[in-house]
């Protein structure tokens, strides 16, 4: 089984070394790491071409900044075409933690998506203000009543995705490309009648470098919803 973990970066130099390092000591064989990097201006992509000859990883560059969404497109159509049975979602800002990936896969034998969710018990999150959480909890409120979606935690950015689940819809109509491209994702997920697994994990804040999550991600994400509410 081979498997394919995508992480999107855009100035996350102080992050990745650190993050494909505790990805790699898992030791799990047919493991590959993919990055996609934005063109970084503070050398992110140099971090990871240097790491190359060391671990299983692997750099899509691109010319400029094209957005989260995109990226992973990028990085789904570059794990399928070389045959990934299993694809990760994963942030490169160490908010997820490298030691549950074990637990995806082991979650993954008995589901086509695996969620690594804040939102069911035993999950949480630690770093956040008042405001972050509130601003969370209703935009995950928001796209569950207007999508009519079941899955607890829609904005989770740390998924697994068995092969058969990305290949059952048409990842090229997908529009959204900032934050709410999960929403997205998932929603399509739910509507192929995919078997959607939720796992509990704790989210740690970063630690190190900005947050990339700007006034116009938070315009799509209300637009998208609407968007995807009238295409149902």
């Amino acid at each position: 089984m081979k498997i394919s973990i995508i992480i999107p970066t855009f100035n996350e130099r102080d992050n990745i070394v650190k993050l494909i390092s505790e990805i790699c000591k898992l030791n799990i064989e047919n493991l590959n790491v993919l990055v996609v990097d934005d063109n970084s201006p503070d050398g992110t992509a140099d971090e990871v071409l240097r790491l190359k000859g060391q671990y299983p990883v692997e750099l899509i560059k691109r010319e400029k900044r094209l957005g989260i969404g995109s990226a992973y497109l990028n990085g789904f159509k570059y794990a399928l075409e070389q045959g990934a049975d299993l694809i990760f979602e994963m942030d490169a800002d160490l908010s997820h933690q490298s030691q549950a990936i074990p637990q995806f896969l082991k979650a993954a034998e008995n589901a086509d998506v695996v969620i690594g969710s804040r939102k069911i018990p035993g999950g949480q999150i630690i770093g956040w203000g008042l405001w972050r959480q509130f601003c969370s909890a209703g935009a995950m409120w928001f796209s569950r009543l207007i999508l009519g979606l079941k899955t607890r935690d829609v904005t989770s950015g740390f998924r697994c995705y068995k092969r058969e689940a990305l290949n059952s819809f048409d990842l090229s109509k997908i529009k959204s490309n900032g934050y709410a491209f999960q929403e997205e994702l998932i929603w399509l997920c739910e509507k192929n009648n995919c078997k959607i697994k939720e796992i509990p994990i704790t989210f740690i804040d970063r630690q190190s470098g900005k947050s990339k999550l700007t006034g116009r991600d938070v315009a799509e994400f209300f637009s998208s919803m609407v968007r995807l509410k009238l295409d149902k």
